[in-house]
C-alpha cells in the first residue's frame, strides 16, 4: 500500500516537473517569437519610411555629389607617400609627437618654417597637406610582449596581470612597425622628406646613448657567449679523445662500459649545452641586427608619390553621404515636431 502510494506521489512530481518545464519551453519560444515580430515590424517601418521618403533621400545625395564632384575638379590632385619604420629605445613616442607637429606646421600655414626644417623651397613646402603616423597592426606583437612580460616578472605578478588586461593596456606606441604618410599636391617631394624625418630622433644624444650601451652589452654577451662554446668544443674533443683510448686499452670488458658510459653522458650534456649556447647566440645576433640603429627604415618614401583616387576620399562621395544624412536629420525632425503638436493637441 505504501509503495503504492510513493509510486503516485513520483508520477505527481515528475508531472509537475513536466508541466513546469513545458511552461519554461512555452515562454522561451514565446518570447524569441515576440522578438522577431516586433524585429520585422520595425524593419517594415524603416522599408516604408524609405520609400516614402526616396525622392528627398535621392535628391539630398544628387545635391551633395554635384557640390562635391565640383569642389574635387577645382581641387589639385593629391599624392600619397609612404615611409614604413621600426623605432627601437622606447623612440616610438617621441617620433608621434614629431610627425604631429610637422602636421600642426602645416594646419597653421608655417610653410617658411616647414620649408626650413625640411630643407625645401617654399613652393614644396606649400604642396604639403598632411602628416599622418599610424601602427602596423599585429597580435603579434602582443603575444610577444606578454611572452616578454611573462619571462621578466615572477609567477605571482603573472597570475594577477591576465593577457586580456595586458592586451587592454597596449597602446599605439607598443607596436613595433609604424606607417608614416604624408599628403602632397606634388607627387616628387617625398624622397627629401625622409632623412629629416629620421635624423630627428638619431641626432637625439638620449637616444644615441641607449643604442650605445645596449649594443656595447650585447657584444660583450657575444663575445662570452662564443668563448663558452669553444670551451664546450674543447671539451667534446677531450671526451672523444678519452672515449677513443678507452676503445683501444685491452683492459677489461666492465671498465671499457664504464667509460663509454660516462663519456656518452658527459657528450650528451655538452651537446645540449651547445644547442642552448646556440640559441642564445642567434637571440643575441637578431638583437645586435635588429637593434643597431635608432630607427630601422623598412621602406622609404618612393621618389614619385601614387595620386589619391579611393572612393572614401572622394569629395563626391562624401558630399554625397553628407546630403543623405542632412535630409534624414531634417525629416526626422520634421516628424517629431508633427509627433510634439499632435501630442499637445
Amino acid at each position: 500500500m505504501s509503495n503504492d502510494k510513493n509510486n503516485n506521489e513520483e508520477e505527481i512530481d515528475l508531472g509537475s516537473l513536466f508541466i513546469i518545464i513545458g511552461k519554461g519551453f512555452s515562454k522561451l519560444f514565446r518570447f524569441i517569437g515576440n522578438f522577431f515580430s516586433k524585429l520585422f515590424g520595425l524593419l517594415v517601418q524603416f522599408l516604408l519610411f524609405l520609400k516614402s521618403n526616396l525622392l528627398k533621400i535621392g535628391i539630398g545625395a544628387l545635391v551633395g555629389a554635384i557640390v562635391g564632384f565640383t569642389l574635387e575638379i577645382r581641387n589639385e590632385p593629391q599624392y600619397l607617400g609612404n615611409l614604413q619604420v621600426q623605432p627601437n629605445f622606447e623612440s616610438t613616442r617621441q617620433l608621434y609627437n614629431n610627425i604631429n607637429y610637422y602636421n600642426d606646421l602645416v594646419k597653421q600655414e608655417e610653410f617658411g618654417l616647414i620649408a626650413a626644417t625640411f630643407n625645401i623651397n617654399p613652393e614644396e613646402a606649400e604642396s604639403l597637406k598632411k602628416f599622418e603616423i599610424v601602427p602596423v597592426v599585429n597580435e603579434n606583437d602582443i603575444l610577444t610582449s606578454y611572452d616578454e612580460l611573462i619571462l621578466s616578472v615572477d609567477t605571482l605578478t603573472v597570475k594577477s596581470y591576465s593577457f586580456e588586461q595586458f592586451k587592454n593596456m597596449f597602446t599605439d606606441y607598443d607596436y613595433k612597425i609604424h606607417d608614416i604618410n604624408v599628403q602632397a599636391t606634388k607627387n616628387n617631394v617625398f624622397s627629401k622628406l625622409d632623412q629629416t624625418i629620421i635624423e630627428s630622433i638619431t641626432d637625439n644624444k638620449y637616444f644615441e646613448n641607449l643604442k650605445k650601451i645596449n649594443n656595447e652589452n650585447l657584444s660583450t654577451t657575444e663575445k662570452l657567449i662564443r668563448k663558452n662554446l669553444s670551451q664546450v668544443d674543447s671539451l667534446h674533443n677531450l671526451y672523444k679523445k678519452v672515449l677513443l683510448e678507452e676503445a683501444q686499452k685491452t683492459s677489461s670488458g666492465t671498465n671499457i662500459d664504464l667509460g663509454k658510459s660516462v663519456a656518452n653522458s658527459k657528450e650528451l650534456e655538452l651537446f645540449k649545452t651547445n644547442r642552448e649556447l646556440n640559441k642564445d647566440l642567434k637571440e643575441v645576433s637578431e638583437n645586435l641586427t635588429e637593434k643597431s640603429e635608432i630607427i630601422n627604415v623598412i621602406s622609404n618614401f618612393q621618389p614619385i608619390g601614387h595620386e589619391i583616387k579611393e572612393i572614401k576620399k572622394n569629395k563626391g562621395f562624401q558630399f554625397a553621404v553628407l546630403g543623405v544624412v542632412l535630409v534624414l536629420l531634417l525629416i526626422i525632425l520634421l516628424e517629431l515636431n508633427k509627433f510634439l503638436d499632435n501630442y499637445k493637441n
